[in-house]
């Protein structure tokens, strides 16, 4: 499955078969979608949006259409396929009944932020998440 190669490329250290694992649940699941997009036969891009139906930062509705992970191999960046991937995302999410999109990224990610603003994303808060064991 090629997008598990690509989604370990975006998320280093899971491991392409645990991403296997969990593209095909994604898959069978009427509250995600995945895309990917080639050029050729290539795949060079991939887009992951689910249902969120907990609350999510800077929204008003539920369920909301969550970008969960968008990937674009290095030398196909700047090409506009991260826009046609976003898209299409938005696209699914208006055909489940989303009103609002959403996403997140690091906060030291400038270039996730810097992405996420071109493609028409608005920041709408930053938080510090902590945590300890007990």
């Amino acid at each position: 499955m090629e997008v598990a190669t690509l989604a370990d490329r975006l998320w280093p250290g899971q491991g392409v078969q645990e991403f296997q694992t969990e593209m095909q649940e994604l898959l069978a699941s009427d509250q995600a979608a995945v895309f990917l997009t080639l050029t050729g036969d290539k795949p060079v891009g991939f887009a992951q949006v689910q249902l969120r139906h907990d609350y999510v930062e800077g929204t008003s509705t539920s369920p909301v259409g969550y970008l969960e992970g968008l990937f674009v191999e290095e030398g196909y960046r700047q090409e506009g396929l991260a826009r046609d991937l976003v898209y299409r995302c938005e696209e699914w999410a208006r055909q489940q009944g989303c009103t609002e999109f959403a996403s997140d990224c690091e906060l030291g990610n400038d270039v996730s932020r810097d992405v996420h603003l071109h493609l028409g994303f608005k920041e709408v808060n930053r938080i510090i998440a902590f945590a300890k064991k007990l």
